[in-house]
């Protein structure tokens, strides 16, 4: 097994590979999608220009990583592992992206972490992670998400759209500044960065119109052929307009189009302390793993 940094561009090309090698053994094992970091690449980040940690084997195929990502208020680390890996492999992953993250400058990182998986659990408290509710701890993990799975054949029915507004994808509005560009929450270069992935597809771009031609609502639908799965993230509807079934039609149509396009598997995480999405999701059909 050879030990390499990837940077940049190299690093996601690397990374895709292996999420989708993980997906390709097990459907649904794993903390990631190869979906996720393509979005997390939507943002520019000190961590771009950081020599990524990966582990390739004898054919140059990536086996495993611990990738660093720069969220503005923190530095987390993302262990990657092949689903059959061993607790020795485990262990030695995270003690070298541990010692990777302390050589580049990071006097503390969070991890998320699987509650069903034992094994990384015990390595993590071993170098000194806490979990705890309250976050009051830099060491420690703050944040609970769900994460569930809905098989394409049982998606539902598309909800019908409140009147007054209108549905289109980015392939409909590339005359219009992107929909997500916000300055607290996406970067004004969210479009060329996201047309750097290899998965993102403007036709699964969807985004809702009122009236005056303001963004009521949006989601973004990420669909991998190589593994037939799919990833709804963002998914979000404007304070002005809740409570009129928008992001229902979003998600029911989005899911719809990642049907027709091959998906067999799609995937969609919340918070649980936020009701209005648990509602929604599990209302349409996910089921919590």
């Amino acid at each position: 097994m050879r030990e390499q940094h990837r940077v940049g561009a190299r690093y996601l090309e690397a990374a895709t590979e292996l999420l989708q090698r993980v997906r390709g053994v097990h459907p649904t094992k794993g903390m990631y999608e190869a979906a996720d970091l393509q979005w997390w690449w939507r943002t520019p980040r000190s961590t771009d220009d950081l020599g990524q940690l990966f582990w390739f084997d004898h054919h140059g195929r990536p086996e495993a990583a611990v990738i660093a990502t720069d969220w503005g208020d923190g530095i987390a680390l993302a262990p990657i592992v092949m689903p059959d890996a061993t607790p020795d492999w485990v262990a030695h992953v995270i003690e070298r992206g541990l010692a990777h993250a302390s050589e580049s400058g990071f006097g503390a990182v969070d991890l998320e972490v699987d509650l069903g998986d034992d094994v990384m659990r015990e390595v993590l408290v071993g170098h000194g992670f806490a979990m705890k509710e309250d976050g009051t701890d830099v060491s420690s993990a703050s944040v609970s998400v769900v994460e569930t799975w809905l098989p394409a054949d049982a998606r539902p029915e598309i909800s019908p759209l409140h009147e007054n507004y209108r549905l289109s994808s980015r392939l409909d509005t590339t005359q219009r500044p992107h929909h997500m560009i916000n300055p607290e929450r996406n970067h004004t270069d969210i479009e060329p960065r996201l047309r750097q992935t290899s998965l993102y597809r403007p036709d699964l771009d969807l985004v809702v119109h009122d009236s005056h031609d303001s963004v009521a609502a949006y989601g973004l639908f990420w669909y991998d052929p190589e593994t037939a799965t799919a990833l709804v993230e963002p998914m979000r509807t404007e304070d002005d307009h809740q409570r009129r079934g928008l992001a229902r039609h979003v998600l029911t149509a989005g899911i719809d189009l990642l049907a027709k396009a091959g998906a067999a598997r799609i995937k969609i995480c919340f918070e649980p302390d936020n009701p209005a999405s648990s509602h929604l999701y599990l209302s349409v059909g996910f089921e919590p793993v």
